[in-house]
């Protein structure tokens, strides 16, 4: 991910801190409880992080009333990284009431914690890149944690992605949607925050569609955001961007749709032709729920779908549901954490019918189908209003497993590259395609002759093969293909560092639904995407290797190496 356009906006220099006279002197309460007077005079307020502590609650009062909160892991010994308070929002003298959580008798005086200390305000924050594991051609954010895209459309030549976001640390917490473009697919600028928590709850995981015919009364071509508020109950909101979604305003009527479930989110919403209705297919516990509307905001109940079909080993969450081009037939992603195939989150899917009202799966109820069998690959969803029909989706690339663990401190997540999805058959079943986007194509550059950080490797196959991916420190990825086996492997357990979780050593395998002839291997400095060149087979899985791997064995095929521009 390119981020020169960040790294303009908010290049940071030592030389651009404010003296922190503008910081009043903390007034320690008690042990739990800090009071400071901020004058805004900069744009930000740094806060100090420290990722081992436990969270503490940050309320911002102006004129006697909280106009933000939010959680953070104020440093307590030392500062792992700095994140921004944007100031220009508030007016300019500021309270902080900091309630600190967690035992404070094995950390210390609270007046002797690091954060007062090193705490500035700043005209600027700085987004330059200081992780040597930040993918270069796949999305990031700019800084702080990301997990399940949101909210993606395409308009005017321009890739939208919303994500969910904690714009105070690396870890889960404060979800809000995070906004980045693209013109290419490959190449993203990070925007400003699109849409944040407010008195319904933090901004859970949803939809964007573009309102062509003005149904919701918001504008023609108006963007329409649905998405969950996570607060008491999960309920379902919606928000209207008149700016091609740079910013959006929340509907006074929210929330627009309610259910008595513990587990009910992550609206997904299209417009269905044939009944002149938008649907939107829910995440409910162990099934999907599909309400309609004639204008985004009051919504009729359809039906329900799930029960004993396919895996059921942890909760359902971000479903999408699809019309293939070409074809009669609709295929349900439905993501699912536990209960992937090689353990955590996982991709998958049900092929059958819709008719507006009700899905019918053709498959048999206790078939399961996976939409990638790496252990990296999850909350995929496909982005509304793509050109030429096309089904372009994206993944979060990491597991619930060790997502807040993986050995980066700047920000952490990455989107797997875009697929373009479609159907094939194979011993009377339907099955779904994931392709890497022509865009990927445009993006070659020149051949290589040894293997890099972020690059291409284009192997064309005899049958049954081997691949190592070797750096001089011994540290590898082995892939094998069995052609009578129609087996795929990947094996990750000697690829760097594993030591931050249990479970991320593994080797995942794949059915191949016939012979593989071309495999097409995306790395990108911690990742490794391997596809059959037909998108019969595809397998995501991170890797974190001390040097890059510039080592390439190959048995049973010729391979040619292109660098990623």
């Amino acid at each position: 991910m390119k981020l020169t356009t960040l790294a303009t906006l908010f290049a940071f220099s030592m030389t651009n801190l404010t003296a922190t006279a503008q910081i009043a002197t903390p007034q320690h309460l008690s042990d739990a409880h800090t009071m400071l007077r901020v004058n805004a005079t900069e744009r930000y307020l740094l806060l100090p992080v420290e990722e081992k502590e436990d969270i503490a609650r940050v309320d911002i009062v102006c004129n006697n009333k909280v106009v933000k909160g939010f959680n953070v892991r104020l440093a307590v010994d030392k500062v792992d990284y700095l994140v921004p308070l944007d100031l220009s929002q508030f007016d300019k003298n500021l309270l902080l009431d900091v309630t600190f959580h967690g035992d404070r008798h094995k950390t210390g005086s609270v007046k002797e914690f690091s954060c007062w200390k090193e705490m500035k305000l700043s005209s600027t924050f700085d987004t330059s890149n200081r992780e040597r594991f930040r993918p270069a051609y796949h999305h990031t954010p700019a800084w702080g944690w990301m997990n399940d895209p949101n909210g993606m459309f395409y308009k005017d030549g321009v890739w939208h992605l919303y994500f969910q976001f904690n714009p105070y640390g690396s870890q889960w917490e404060n979800m809000t949607w995070g906004h980045s473009t693209s013109t290419d697919l490959v190449h993203w600028q990070m925007q400003d925050e699109a849409i944040a928590p407010d008195a319904l709850g933090s901004i859970f995981s949803g939809s964007a569609v573009v309102d062509k015919q003005n149904t919701a009364g918001f504008g023609k071509d108006a963007i329409i955001a649905m998405y969950t508020s996570a607060g008491q109950h999960q309920t379902q909101s919606i928000a209207y961007s008149t700016d091609n979604g740079k910013t959006f305003t929340k509907y006074a009527g929210n929330p627009v749709l309610t259910y008595p479930a513990p587990d009910f989110r992550d609206p997904k919403v299209f417009w269905h032709e044939a009944t002149k209705k938008w649907i939107v297919v829910l995440a409910v516990g162990q099934e999907v729920q599909f309400y309609s509307s004639k204008n985004l905001k009051e919504w009729s109940f359809e039906s329900a779908f799930g029960k004993e079909y396919g895996n059921h080993d942890g909760v359902w969450e971000c479903p999408d549901l699809l019309k293939m081009p070409q074809s009669d037939k609709w295929v349900l992603l439905l993501n699912i954490n536990p209960g992937g195939p090689f353990g955590g989150s996982a991709t998958q899917y049900f092929t059958g019918k819709f008719d507006g009202h009700k899905f019918v799966c053709d498959s048999k109820p206790s078939m399961t189908k996976w939409m990638d069998y790496g252990k990296d690959h999850y909350a995929t969803v496909t982005f509304s209003n793509a050109p030429e029909g096309r089904l372009v989706a994206l993944a979060w690339m990491s597991n619930w497993q060790y997502a807040n663990q993986v050995p980066t401190k700047q920000f952490r997540s990455a989107n797997s590259i875009a697929r373009d999805l479609k159907l094939f058959e194979d011993a009377g079943e339907s099955y779904l395609a994931s392709v890497p986007s022509p865009e990927l194509l445009a993006a070659r550059g020149k051949q290589l002759k040894k293997p890099s950080s972020t690059c291409e490797i284009v192997i064309d196959l005899k049958g049954s093969a081997s691949v190592e991916l070797k750096n001089a420190k011994g540290e590898k990825v082995v892939m094998n293909y069995d052609e009578a086996a129609r087996t795929f492997k990947m094996d990750r357990r000697q690829s760097g560092d594993c030591s931050f979780s249990e479970q991320f050593a593994a080797e995942t395998v794949a059915p191949t639904h016939g012979s593989i002839r071309q495999l097409r291997i995306f790395i990108d400095k911690s990742s490794v995407e391997a596809f059959d060149s037909e998108g019969k087979m595809v397998m995501t899985n991170l890797v974190f290797p001390s040097d890059p791997y510039n080592q390439l064995k190959v048995k049973g095929g010729k391979a040619k190496i292109y660098e990623i521009k």
